[in-house]
């Protein structure tokens, strides 16, 4: 089968009838019809139509070895030219949502391509499960499905001496083992997407729960009996471009998943009471530098466009002569450039695994995400800073559309630009950075990889001081020696 069409996309998840819940109403007929969830699936099949595009279809598939063409984000990179070939369908994807969708289908893909590439590590504990995992990413590749994910136990209580008892169950944890598989109970975040892909794949999580009974991965349909997501309102103002150009388009609804005793299968699991593989999960099947090459690439076209829509604001209203304009636009084209810097050096650097995998150098991409979540805030409040009054007063489509156009038109009205030009040029810099939609892509960009303090310890613990340390020693010896 290989790729689908956007329209197949759409008519699988409204056919799926998952268990979703939004502003304490359960969602019933069609998805895609849904307010909450219309913009971003609308947005979704068009990442699947581009792939059927004559001149993106290099770029976009690859051919699977039984011929099929199939989305390039399942290609197992042997070479750094493979590489090379997943950025460019990365950063194409991401132009069309000007990097807004984190949890776009390649993100999940990579994941699970990582996954199956060391699907020897899962056969080490039981031989079945190596074979479900590469069962698992086969299947993803010739359907082309779509994934949400959790990982993250919610917060009760994030304490260090913190140890959930078993009388009120809270993390997602297994109750019961059956003949036909593990049964689940309790709740997991942050599926993003939830409720309108395809599969829900489960990893371990991390945080104070001792027991097997919390180790396990996993992947499931969404619409699979006792599953239900809990997702928070959306942040799609409503339907128009023009008023909400991204959050009307690109809101990727997160969710709370809920497991109320769900059934695994034994098929479907791929890691189980291995609390050595769970710790390591990330770093032996290299998913931690798939995954970071994937966001990384997404975020390099998410500040491009950062640094164009800061360019046209200037224009606009001819701020360019003032020294401190420049100098606030310039932190972004150098923060560009040392991430595009990065992610190139990630590539050159890359060597293969034992497996054959071409895994691109970590430290590059562990840098770029040590630096981003500091970054993109900057980001935002220079927009704010150079739009300043600008952003705040902003008529509607309809605005435009009234007996008042000829005020709009001159009053708000642009050196370079006509009003409603003007105002559609701002909206689209205060979806980016004041909505509610703007200011959630602040957290999330903050926070992607965890709390940035435990990914700073964990960045500084992993990287190799030592050609740095004997630069410095034999600098003394030196100095010591002519003393």
């Amino acid at each position: 089968m290989g790729i689908i069409r956007g329209s197949e996309y759409i008519e699988r998840i409204d056919n799926q009838q998952a268990d979703v819940w939004i502003d304490g109403t359960p969602v019933t007929g069609k998805r895609s019809e849904h307010p909450a969830f219309s913009g971003i699936m609308r947005s979704q099949a068009k990442l699947y139509d581009a792939q059927h595009h004559p001149d993106k279809q290099h770029i976009l598939t690859f051919r699977a070895p039984n011929g099929e063409l199939v989305g390039a984000s399942f290609l197992r990179p042997t070479t750094k030219e493979d590489l090379e070939k997943r950025r460019l369908m990365f950063q194409e994807w991401a132009k069309i949502s000007a990097g807004m969708m984190g949890r776009s289908p390649d993100y999940m893909n990579t994941a699970v391509m990582a996954l199956a590439a060391a699907a020897d590590m899962f056969a080490e504990q039981r031989p079945e499960y190596g074979e479900h995992v590469r069962h698992l990413y086969e299947q993803a590749m010739k359907h082309d499905w779509s994934f949400t994910h959790t990982f993250i136990n919610p917060q009760k209580n994030r304490s260090l001496g913190y140890i959930e008892d078993n009388e009120e169950i809270v993390a997602a944890k297994v109750v019961d083992e059956t003949a036909d598989g593990i049964v689940l109970k309790g709740a997991r975040l942050l599926a993003t997407q939830g409720g309108i892909t395809d599969e829900l794949l489960v990893l371990p999580a991390g945080g104070n729960y001792i027991g097997d009974e919390y180790i396990y991965a996993f992947s499931l349909p969404t619409n699979t009996p006792g599953l239900k997501f809990i997702c928070r309102p959306s942040f799609a103002g409503g339907s128009s471009a023009f008023n909400y150009p991204l959050s009307s388009r690109f809101d990727e609804v997160d969710a709370l998943v809920v497991f109320d005793h769900v059934l695994v299968p034994w098929d479907r699991v791929f890691l189980y009471k291995n609390a050595w593989l769970a710790k390591e999960l990330y770093t032996e099947s290299h998913l931690s530098a798939m995954l970071l090459h994937q966001v990384l690439s997404r975020r390099v076209v998410k500040t491009e466009y950062f640094l164009g829509v800061v360019h046209l604001l200037i224009e606009s209203i001819q701020i360019a002569e003032y020294q401190h304009v420049k100098e606030k636009a310039s932190e972004i084209a150098a923060a560009l450039e040392a991430l595009k810097a990065l992610l190139l050096a990630s590539e050159r650097e890359a060597k293969p695994d034992r497996r054959g995998t071409m895994i691109p150098a970590l430290e590059p991409l562990s840098a770029s995400a040590f630096l981003y979540p500091r970054m993109y805030p900057r980001f935002a409040e220079i927009v704010q800073l150079l739009g300043a009054s600008g952003l705040v007063c902003l008529p509607t489509e309809k605005d435009f559309a009234s007996p008042i156009r000829s005020d709009l038109d001159r009053y708000l009205q642009a050196a370079t630009l006509e009003a409603e030009d003007r105002v559609q040029l701002f909206r689209l810099a205060w979806d980016m950075t004041m909505s509610a939609f703007g200011t959630r892509q602040t957290l999330y960009e903050r926070f992607f990889f965890g709390d940035p303090a435990k990914f700073s310890v964990s960045f500084y613990n992993g990287y190799d001081k030592t050609k740095c340390v004997q630069m410095v020693q034999q600098f003394l010896e030196s100095t010591n020696a002519n003393g």
